[in-house]
């Protein structure tokens, strides 16, 4: 019991949702990865490589959460000009060779492993998100410096995401622009760029929908116009279609996913027992919450989103506990990023968004996505440690109190020596706690 306290340390809710989440992913893709499994000629492959992918992801939580939080300020140091870096690779290279999957260059492969850049880029953007707004704070709330700096690195960031990933690069500046709210940026602020996107959003969207296709191809960097507007279009379109002539083939994933959830019933079909995971070419991936309605029912649906509802609740009050500003701006960014994504991803798959292909946090099959939301997962905990240790403080204060009254002493009682591997002495040290007290 002590040697599992000692490397399953941090909040245990965290550990606990975490643990429920990968529970349901290895049941889910096992069943999902059908087309995998037919493609591959190996019943077991599929679920094997995600179940050590998986495990990997737990070694990755188990190594992120004993870094003492103070250290990922230094992560965007690296992080954002090598994903910058590979992000305008990426970008370029689709022009240059054509190689896109599904009419995008997302992935590159190095030494024979395949990621996204965009996930790397996604850290390191709320990283900084936090360490600006952090070290912005004044009495009367964020400083405007704080406000334009956030946006050139954010601009920088989804302009090169959006090209080839639209719903990546909204998810994400939709995450920035939740953490300004919650630091403090000046609400005249907010609303400018809110109502300047929703006006671009207005434009752009009316503009592809007024213009014919051929036109869009032709348009440079306008290579996803069409694919963005055929997902619109289809979405938007609630002309009612008899049954027998809607072209299920023609409108493929998103009317399996339906059917998918219109099939099931309060427990659902069973674990395994999933029909359309046949004809879904990713049910493992974007439509796998379709997959879990279908076999675990209403019941299985609503328990991944109480998961989900948990996780942003839990973070929430973890950052309520913290006395700095930089670990409770990251947690809660962190956790608006990964509710947001399951959201959008369970929203397209009971038709009440435009089809995204986000996949559904630490439940889809994955390999970078996985890595990376492991690591998401650390830093909380990181940060649960910390909010411990405060606690610990404040109960050993509040017994010394009535000794030292007792005593007579009527000074306040020494604080406890920190035992985080940087000292007060250390110039590094200084920097990194110099962020605002959190209120």
């Amino acid at each position: 019991m002590d040697l599992l306290k000692s490397i399953f340390k941090g909040d245990k809710v965290i550990w606990i949702i975490f643990l429920f989440l990968c529970l349901i992913s290895i049941t889910e893709v096992f069943s999902a990865a059908s087309t995998l499994t037919y493609k591959s000629g190996d019943h077991w492959g599929p679920i094997t490589q995600h179940s050590i992918l998986l495990m990997v992801g737990a070694v990755i939580v188990i190594l992120v959460h004993n870094i003492p939080y103070k250290w990922f300020q230094v992560f965007p140091v690296f992080l954002l000009p090598l994903s910058i870096g590979l992000l305008a690779f990426v970008m370029l290279m689709g022009f240059a060779t054509g190689d896109r999957v599904n009419g995008a260059a997302r992935w590159m492969t190095f030494m024979g492993i395949q990621f996204q850049p965009s996930e790397i880029a996604k850290m390191a953007v709320v990283i900084v998100t936090a360490f600006i707004l952090s070290k912005g704070q004044d009495e009367d709330g964020a400083s405007p410096k704080a406000f334009k700096r956030i946006m050139i690195i954010t601009c920088v960031v989804c302009g090169l995401i959006l090209p080839e990933n639209y719903s990546t690069g909204m998810l994400l500046f939709g995450t920035v622009y939740l953490m300004m709210f919650i630091g403090r940026i000046p609400a005249r602020k907010l609303l400018i760029l809110g109502g300047s996107i929703l006006a671009f959003a207005v434009v752009f969207v009316t503009f592809l929908l007024a213009t014919p296709n051929d036109t869009l191809e032709k348009i440079p960097m306008g290579h996803r116009f069409t694919t963005v507007k055929s997902r619109i279009a289809d979405f938007t379109n609630k002309e009612k279609v008899p049954a027998a002539k809607f072209d299920i083939d023609g409108d493929g994933q998103v009317a399996h996913a339906r059917i998918a959830v219109a099939t099931s019933n309060v427990v659902g079909k069973g674990p395994g027992n999933s029909v359309q995971r046949d004809f879904l070419s990713q049910a493992f991936s974007d439509f796998i919450y379709a997959i879990i309605v279908e076999e675990l029912g209403l019941v299985g649906g609503v328990i991944v989103v109480f998961l989900y509802v948990c996780l942003l609740v839990r973070v929430g009050r973890i950052a309520k506990k913290c006395d700095r500003t930089f670990p409770a701006f990251l947690i809660i960014g962190i956790a608006l990023l990964l509710v947001t994504q399951a959201l959008f991803n369970m929203m397209v798959a009971v038709g009440l968004a435009p089809v995204t292909g986000q996949p559904l946090p630490l439940i889809s099959k994955g390999g970078t996505s996985t890595f990376i939301n492991c690591a998401y997962i650390g830093m909380i905990l990181s940060v649960s440690r910390y909010t411990a240790r405060l606690d610990e403080q404040k109960t050993q204060e509040a017994l010394a109190m009535p000794a030292l009254t007792k005593a007579g002493n009527t000074e306040s009682p020494a604080q406890p020596q920190s035992n985080d591997a940087q000292t007060a002495a250390d110039p590094t040290a200084k920097v990194l706690n110099s962020d605002a007290e959190f209120e």
